[in-house]
């Protein structure tokens, strides 16, 4: 498996959680199960992807700038979901948040698998692809276990 493979995992995860999380209606249970979800998700991926695929990317000049236009990205993320934790549940500008948190996740993983697999595809080598994978994959794990 490459880092790329194991990425989307979880960008399939982040994806599908996303929408299920638009289509809830008011302070109900499942909203917030499917807030904890999505935010836990974002979170444990963010940092093992920065860990395991951006940091190792710019090592190199070519994987400087989208390794910093994607951490920002992550950065933004992550203050839509402070957003979000700070307004009523039930209010109906928690759904328009919680749309506009879904289309920024979306665009991001869009912008990653088309745009940045491919450049880091021509600057990792082979043997870095899969050495990646397993150490994402593990620092993933044991997040995931431990939040």
């Amino acid at each position: 498996m490459t880092i790329f493979e194991a990425l989307r995992i979880s960008h399939d995860i982040q994806r599908e959680l996303a929408q299920k999380l638009i289509a809830t209606q008011g302070d109900s249970a499942e909203r917030h199960a499917l807030f904890s979800q999505l935010k836990q998700e974002l979170a444990v991926h963010s940092v093992a992807e920065e860990r395991h695929f951006y940091i190792p990317l710019m090592q190199q000049d070519a994987g400087v700038d989208l390794s910093r236009h994607a951490i920002a990205e992550h950065h933004q993320m992550d203050e839509m979901i402070e957003d979000l934790e700070e307004t009523d549940p039930s209010s109906p500008s928690w759904l328009a948040q919680a749309k506009a948190l879904a289309e920024k996740v979306e665009h991001h993983l869009k912008e990653e698998e088309h745009t940045f697999f491919q450049m880091a595809g021509k600057l990792l080598r082979d043997k870095e692809k899969q050495q990646l994978a397993g150490d994402y994959l593990s620092a993933y794990d044991e997040m995931k276990q431990a939040s």
